[in-house]
């Protein structure tokens, strides 16, 4: 049986996500994953991990969702909040400069993943703080 949640009750749930990026010919380029349902075009994120720091965590579902490993160091880029199934889901989004490019991977059967300059990138996603903080990480990095 499906639990209902309340009329006017917020649930609130924390994820995680990176943006992976890299550099190219001397510009930032951004690797975006499709979704599993509607194949929109995301970045690797979930929800955060009990054991793990929100980086941690964020850095486990870009390996399982695009196939990467990125660099310890990191920058906390900002945060967006989404409203989905009456839920309130608060994402903190961290920087990952890619180290590694796997060929396999868990969700390689799932998603697709591709590189996009950062304005092409900030182009392609639907929530609007995110392609905020995609224009934000090109003009750090």
């Amino acid at each position: 049986m499906k639990r209902k949640i309340a009329p006017g009750k917020r649930v609130h749930f924390d994820q995680s996500g990176v943006i992976p990026y890299r550099k190219k010919n001397g510009k930032t380029e951004v690797l975006l994953v499709t979704s599993i349902r509607r194949k929109k075009w995301i970045i690797p994120k979930g929800f955060i991990e009990y054991n793990m720091s929100p980086f941690q965590s964020a850095r486990k579902e870009a390996f399982e969702e695009a196939g990467i490993r990125g660099s310890n160091s990191t920058k906390i880029l900002g945060s967006y909040t989404v409203r989905k199934n009456g839920s309130e889901l608060l994402t903190k989004i961290y920087s990952m400069k890619v180290t590694r490019i796997f060929k396999d991977y868990p969700e390689k059967n799932l998603r697709k993943r591709k590189w996009y300059s950062v304005y092409d990138a900030a182009k392609k996603v639907e929530i609007d703080e995110l392609a905020m903080i995609i224009r934000r990480l090109g003009r750090i990095y």
